[in-house]
């Protein structure tokens, strides 16, 4: 039986262009994320663990696409090969199925080992640019994403049972930002 070739795609930010992940690669679903790395909610993400089924095989930039947390990378990978669903990385040229091999596996772990290495060097050059900017007196922090009445309707909203992620996407924000004017 042939499955469904099934892109994933995640870029950071609302700016960056998502088409170049995949580009020239012929799919039949794409799930397309605009999310941090940093953890696996990203609704997407959730929606292509839900929606691969036994034969597909799921396509993948590269590794830090998926995960930049080498727990959450075997397990996303575990989720989906114990499913039926082979994987395949592009820019590593990596595939796996569930059958792998212990070289296989040693690259998986590798990999994703640079990959948390890599976030964490970023996370670390970013304190750094921060605690200068505040020593030199021009860091301000971040811009509010909503105003005062966004904020207001994004309560009123939640509060009346409506599903974060809609009042998210209608208000052009994260989960993630919604979580942090509740807490607020």
């Amino acid at each position: 039986m042939n499955g469904q070739r099934i892109g994933y795609v995640r870029v950071s930010s609302y700016d960056q262009n998502p088409d170049r992940q995949l580009d020239g690669v012929q799919l039949d679903r794409t799930f397309t994320d605009k999310a941090s790395g940093k953890d696996t909610q990203r609704d997407q993400l959730e929606e292509l663990l839900a929606f691969a089924r036994i034969g597909d095989t799921v396509i993948i930039h590269s590794m830090d696409r998926l995960a930049r947390n080498l727990e959450d990378l075997r397990r996303i990978v575990r989720t989906l090969t114990s499913k039926g669903v082979r994987i395949e990385f592009v820019k590593e040229g990596l595939t796996f199925t569930g059958e792998d091999s212990p070289m296989a596996q040693l690259m998986l772990s590798v990999m994703g080992a640079f990959a948390e290495f890599e976030r964490a060097l970023i996370k670390e050059r970013q304190r750094e640019g921060i605690a200068l900017a505040k020593q030199k007196g021009v860091y301000r922090g971040r811009k509010k994403s909503l105003s005062e009445a966004e904020v207001f309707q994004l309560k009123t909203r939640v509060a009346a049972g409506e599903k974060k992620a809609k009042v998210a996407q209608d208000l052009g924000i994260s989960r993630q930002t919604i979580y942090q004017y509740l807490s607020d």
